[in-house]
């Protein structure tokens, strides 16, 4: 082959690594905008969930007040009067209740905003924050919720990102239990620390993950048929954990049903 000849190849070559650069760059492009396509979907659908735990935990507030309102008007209506520490009384139980609600608004509005800064937070506050915005539900099922707290490891970073994958997990054991209609349904979560690392473990007892391999539960629009499921749920949650967090998420079947956990490097 002559220099000609070899440099017309080197050229050649040279123009197709470039092709194939590029075609990588696009690809990686497409993917990533695939990934915030699902994390918005994501996020709209914990919305969705979040704005039914609202009602939920504003249901009895409700009632409460009027309950309220319906004693002073019979008061005034039938008895023609009501007297000034009553009144006061009950005014005092109304600011109480609208206390009440608009920090439960308030808990929810932080949850979704946009966290500018990595910071430290205790796993125990996150973990109260999640069962908090999840807990009307589980109680309007039925399912027990058991918190077993060995330690309470410290981590760094974005804290409600922590909060938003627990209550995707607590959300479809509360979705498992309720598809196959399990007599006493219950959660347990189970914190502890090995080494540098924190582990959280959510254990259902609906009986387990049939499905295989059984990480296929992480794949995105895989809902086991949940009523109105998105499927990207857990998926988000895999990703959120080990590209934001540096940790790994995985699931086995436990004793009584699934067990899915979350290990994540302290620092």
């Amino acid at each position: 082959m002559n220099k000609n000849s070899l440099e017309e190849e080197n050229q050649r070559l040279k123009q197709e690594i470039e092709n194939l650069k590029s075609k990588v760059k696009q690809e990686i492009e497409h993917n990533r905008r695939n990934d915030e396509m699902l994390f918005q979907q994501s996020k709209m659908a914990s919305m969705g969930e979040m704005i039914g735990n609202i009602a939920h935990q504003w249901r009895q507030p409700l009632m409460e007040l009027s309950s309220i309102f319906m004693l002073i008007q019979s008061r005034i209506e039938y008895e023609g009067k009501i007297s000034n520490t009553e009144l006061l009384k009950q005014i005092e139980k109304s600011e109480e209740i609208t206390s009440y609600m608009s920090q439960t608004i308030e808990d929810f509005r932080n949850f979704f905003a946009k966290e500018k800064k990595r910071e430290e937070y205790r796993l125990s506050k996150q973990i109260s924050l999640s069962v908090s915005m999840v807990n009307n539900s589980l109680k309007q099922n039925n399912i027990k919720l058991e918190i077993l707290l060995h330690k309470n490891p410290k981590h760094y970073g974005y804290k409600n990102e922590y909060a938003q994958v627990l209550i995707n997990i607590l959300n479809n054991a509360r979705d498992a239990l309720l598809l196959k209609n399990i007599e006493n349904p219950k959660i347990i979560l189970t914190v502890d620390k090995v080494d540098n690392f924190s582990i959280l473990t959510v254990e259902d007892n609906a009986g387990g993950i049939t499905i295989k391999p059984i990480e296929k539960v992480f794949e995105p629009f895989f809902t086991l048929d949940k009523k109105d499921g998105t499927g990207i749920g857990l998926f988000m949650s895999k990703l959120i954990v080990e590209n934001n967090m540096n940790g790994k998420l995985f699931v086995e079947n436990g004793k009584n049903g699934a067990k899915f956990i979350i290990k994540i490097p302290l620092y």
